[in-house]
């Protein structure tokens, strides 16, 4: 019996690819929906389509305001103008590209003296193999600290990873993948994410209690338990499931198991590595460490390091950590002998990224597209709105309040647009019933990054199908999807089973954070 319901499982998913893998190319994809875009304004458009509401304008010093928002017409003449005047600008704009790029210099030249594969085989030889698939998932989850690095670092080594130890790396891709995008909320330490999401949510509060202010740690003890339970639920997913289903990998990209040997020469380059990395961070340390460091903040405490120029520049930090290191390690291996070799690897490594780059152009237009016609503050506004109309309280109301969020998650993808239309409607609507505005800020942040594994609009989905790609040339938008679905139903539902049993028990969410407002 449980052979055929698995069965049937996986024929769902095969489906799921067979459909999305029947589309044209991704690049074709995100023209076509451009396309379907600029038509579907202009129609909402002359049909008048318009929300208004009470929002965070982040324009305003983030002063809470009644708002009216309209579908712009991309095919008017303000529209055709766009097109025109911002192709350019959407491109060159676009958030992950300069990220992928800059990232990949030092990451590039680090695979490309041999660093990153002389690393993986001797994590390969010391790590149990059990416990591979663990350590990827939790190290995708710890990686949101460093903002987006994680999509850019962690995603392809989890693929390159599971494929050193004769894994499917597509497999591999996916569990980084579910930690990094899937988990992007959850952590052991504070982030940028809590500092910002904090600011929005005590906006929000502000309407019901003027003097209420959200901290940084409001989420934290919560965050620690979701860290485990993401990690327990990325490996049973990749291990019961995705991989059964990939099956073995019988692609053009092998590992020569006779070259899982470190060499003297390699040893050497490890030990100069380790030596150029530990005195980088100890010059980032006297950077960002004193009061009056070059890269620490000017806020007091944690907050000097959290809203910092350190933090904010993260993606450079991973670069120069990983370029210093290579070359070190290149110097020491005997593989690098002037400035010559460095540039040439570095070149190498930009080189693979032609097809990346076509399809950025597309899919920048695209959201470009999308956010310039407000559809997605629309369908935001309009699901706040349905949700407020079915009058539900309690449990059930922020469990469909995740699932909104989750759903409007799928077509805008940013967390802080995002928030700043809900927080005003649902942090006093559940303050009036009772909850702290710190447990719907922790309900809304579920529903926000369950959903990023299976959207195309997430700004990095179109890089990760071009990882996927390099193992598999077949592979498309479809097998993507099908391959992180179960991820994103198991995330979702885990993680809410999560906030439900905190809500029985009356848990706190962070230090001196509860559930209940007092009086209540």
């Amino acid at each position: 019996m449980s052979e055929k319901v698995k069965k049937k499982k996986l024929t769902i998913l095969d489906r799921i690819e067979k459909i999305g893998n029947a589309l044209p190319h991704p690049a074709t994809i995100f023209l076509i929906l451009s396309v379907i875009i600029v038509v579907l304004s202009a129609i909402l458009s002359a049909k008048g389509v318009s929300v208004t509401y009470e929002g965070i304008n982040r324009a305003n010093n983030n002063a809470v305001e009644m708002m009216t928002v309209t579908v712009n017409s991309l095919l008017s003449k303000e529209g055709v103008q766009y097109l025109f005047n911002s192709a350019v600008t959407n491109f060159t704009g676009f958030a992950p590209l300069g990220t992928v790029l800059v990232a990949l210099l030092g990451v590039g030249l680090a695979e490309g003296t041999g660093l990153i594969g002389t690393l993986l085989k001797k994590l390969v030889m010391s790590t149990p193999k059990r416990l591979v698939t663990v350590v990827v998932v939790l190290a995708g989850v710890l990686s949101s600290i460093a903002s987006d690095a994680g999509y850019v670092v962690l995603i392809p080594l989890g693929a390159i990873i599971f494929l050193s130890m004769g894994r499917h790396p597509l497999a591999g891709l996916a569990a980084a993948f579910s930690g990094v995008s899937g988990g992007f909320s959850a952590n052991v330490m504070v982030g940028p994410t809590d500092s910002l999401l904090a600011g929005l949510t005590t906006e929000g509060a502000k309407l019901v209690n003027p003097d209420y202010v959200v901290g940084i740690q409001a989420n934290w003890w919560f965050l620690i338990a979701s860290t485990v339970l993401i990690t327990v639920l990325g490996t049973i997913i990749t291990e019961k499931i995705v991989e059964p289903r990939l099956g073995k990998y019988n692609g053009d990209v092998t590992v020569d198991e006779s070259e899982m040997t470190i060499s003297k020469a390699e040893q050497r380059g490890l030990r100069f590595a380790g030596i150029a990395t530990l005195l980088t961070v100890l010059g980032f340390v006297a950077l960002v460490a004193p009061a009056n460091g070059f890269l620490r903040g000017t806020e007091p405490g944690i907050q000097g390091i959290l809203n910092s120029p350190f933090m904010n520049s993260m993606v450079v930090v991973i670069a120069l950590v990983f370029a210093i290191a290579g070359i070190a390690y290149g110097c020491g291996a005997k593989v690098v002998k002037n400035d010559k070799d460095v540039m040439n690897l570095m070149g190498k490594s930009m080189a693979s990224m032609g097809s990346y780059i076509v399809l950025v152009f597309f899919a920048s237009q695209f959201v470009a597209y999308f956010n310039y016609s407000n559809l997605g503050t629309i369908i935001a506004v309009q699901g706040a709105d349905l949700l407020k109309a079915i009058g539900l309280q309690g449990i059930p109301l922020v469990i469909l309040f995740i699932l909104v969020v989750a759903f409007i998650n799928i077509f805008m993808g940013s967390a802080s647009a995002k928030w700043a239309i809900l927080a005003p409607v649902f942090v006093p609507m559940l303050m009036n019933f009772g909850f702290t505005p710190e447990f719907t800020q922790m309900a809304y942040r579920i529903g926000d990054s369950t959903t990023n594994l299976i959207s195309p609009l997430m700004s990095y989905f179109a890089l990760i199908v071009t990882f996927a790609e390099k193992y598999d040339k077949k592979s498309g938008i479809g097998t993507l999807i099908s391959t992180m679905m179960p991820y994103s139903i198991a995330l979702l539902i885990g993680w809410t089973i999560l906030l439900i049993v905190w809500y029985v028990f009356n848990l706190p969410l962070g230090p001196g954070i509860g559930i209940w407002l007092p009086g209540f």
